[in-house]
């Protein structure tokens, strides 16, 4: 069972929120994130599941916009924190929120606590082995879409955990990457598009939020 009072031993944490509409979020994050980097191997372990993505801020917004249906399901995927899907839970949406950095998970599941909500919620999924159970109405994700090596594994997850009406909805930064994951996914799913700022002039950052269905 997870233990809040271990979690606080463990990590030299603060607390913070996220809003979205009436929404409201508290949030434990890390104080500090000099313990979870590896300086041997900064590009493929650094933490980015540490940070409040810009990104995410978008997804959530969008997921507010959609009607609660008690018999649709949610599968986030690359959770981080949760905070997007801690969000669609405090909705009223039902969703799994999943993670593989055990780090990220502890976070994930202090944060469902945090909230009143129940820690399992949040689960372990490996890309290349997932074992989570069912098929979902939506999947749902901020900022998965880092590496090209990862596009197998997330074509994969999309066959076969999404519904056959089902709907992917993405956020991601405006970069090469996310720009070749649309045109390799174009080729098995019909994608909408959309180009939004975020956060003052000066520091505007561009994120494009994608709706995908199968052809």
């Amino acid at each position: 069972m997870f233990s809040i009072e271990q979690f606080k031993q463990q990590y030299e944490v603060e607390q913070t929120t996220f809003s979205v509409g009436n929404h409201r979020l508290k949030l434990f994050v890390p104080r500090k994130i000099d313990a979870f980097i590896n300086p041997d191997d900064l590009f493929n372990n650094f933490p980015l599941w540490s940070k409040i993505w810009e990104a995410t801020a978008v997804l959530a917004s969008h997921i507010s916009t959609i009607k609660v249906n008690s018999a649709h399901r949610f599968l986030e995927i690359g959770a981080g924190m949760g905070v997007a899907g801690l969000s669609c839970a405090g909705m009223g949406h039902a969703i799994t929120i999943t993670e593989y950095n055990e780090d990220a998970l502890n976070f994930a599941r202090a944060n469902a606590i945090l909230n009143n909500m129940e820690p399992d919620i949040v689960a372990k999924l490996d890309w290349n082995q997932p074992m989570v159970q069912g098929q979902f109405d939506y999947i749902i994700g901020s900022e998965v879409v880092f590496k090209e090596t990862d596009f197998p594994g997330l074509y994969f997850l999309f066959q076969k955990y999404l519904k056959p009406d089902g709907k992917i909805i993405l956020a991601e930064g405006m970069r090469k990457t996310s720009l070749k994951f649309i045109q390799e996914m174009e080729k098995h799913y019909q994608i909408r598009m959309k180009k939004q700022t975020i956060g003052p002039k000066e520091k505007a950052v561009s994120v494009v939020l994608m709706e995908m269905k199968e052809k």
